[in-house]
């Protein structure tokens, strides 16, 4: 989308956590790698430390509209008040809103696109939340949908569109682990790596898309891929605008006529 004069990041605003977007109702912001967005065990600074940051004039600080991982990046939803957060947690628990990830895996699918169909549960009560694959019908199994489109195949590598139909937790990359191709950088699903962008996990929220107006067409808003993707993507002869790109529209629905 072109951002609006609103929209555009605002240079006031915390480095770590610039907005793509903001109207009466959300933000959408870039949540950099490494920040949790709750308390850990462990303490240390979270999203919430920079929250009363991106009031803009409001009484009240935004919320969590949703989660990312802590070492996932990307587009992140906050919803500005209790009716825009009441809103957005239906829009997202009824799987209205669209959401597409870019990855880097080891190893590809077989498919060039496709849909993961496959249950996910904890793997036990001691492992927090770290999930498995398990049989449909399974005790503690929960429905996950995952659909993929390969963007880019190499030796050993691939570059993949992720889009989740469902939100569970790790859901992504417990999938790809599951396909045999797991997401570098994963260190509890197998995917850890030495390549140029480091041992980050390279997983990002890359594009969403939000009916939040009754009347009007789903905001949609794009994070750039960051710094430790790009350069493994530099690395592997790739362009990271052009696969940012090549997300954007992998799950473009056609239009209705």
């Amino acid at each position: 989308m072109t951002p609006s004069p609103e929209a555009a990041p605002n240079p006031a605003e915390p480095a770590a956590l610039p907005v793509l977007h903001r109207d009466g109702m959300m933000l959408v912001i870039d949540k950099p790698f490494g920040l949790p967005v709750h308390t850990g065990p462990k303490g240390g600074e979270t999203l919430a430390d920079h929250l009363d940051a991106l009031r803009f004039g409001l009484p009240k600080r935004p919320e969590l509209a949703h989660r990312l991982d802590k070492d996932t990046s990307g587009c992140l939803v906050l919803g500005r008040h209790a009716k825009a957060l009441a809103l957005l947690g239906k829009l997202f628990a009824e799987g209205k809103v669209d959401k597409t990830y870019v990855a880097l895996t080891r190893g590809a699918p077989a498919a060039d696109a496709g849909r993961i169909d496959q249950p996910l549960a904890k793997r036990s009560p001691h492992r927090g939340w770290w999930m498995q694959a398990v049989p449909k019908g399974a005790p503690g199994a929960l429905e996950a949908i995952t659909d993929f489109r390969v963007l880019h195949r190499g030796e050993g590598l691939a570059v993949l569109a992720l889009s989740p139909l469902t939100g569970r937790t790790h859901q992504l990359r417990a999938h790809l682990a599951h396909l045999g191709a797991p997401i570098l950088g994963d260190a509890i699903y197998g995917g850890a790596s030495r390549l140029p962008g480091g041992p980050g996990l390279h997983l990002q929220s890359r594009r969403i898309a939000v009916p939040i107006a009754r009347n009007g067409p789903p905001v949609a808003v794009s994070a750039p891929l960051p710094p430790h993707m790009c350069e493994t993507l530099r690395a592997l002869g790739l362009d990271p605008d052009a696969i940012g790109a090549a997300a954007d529209t992998a799950f473009t629905r056609p239009a209705a006529g």
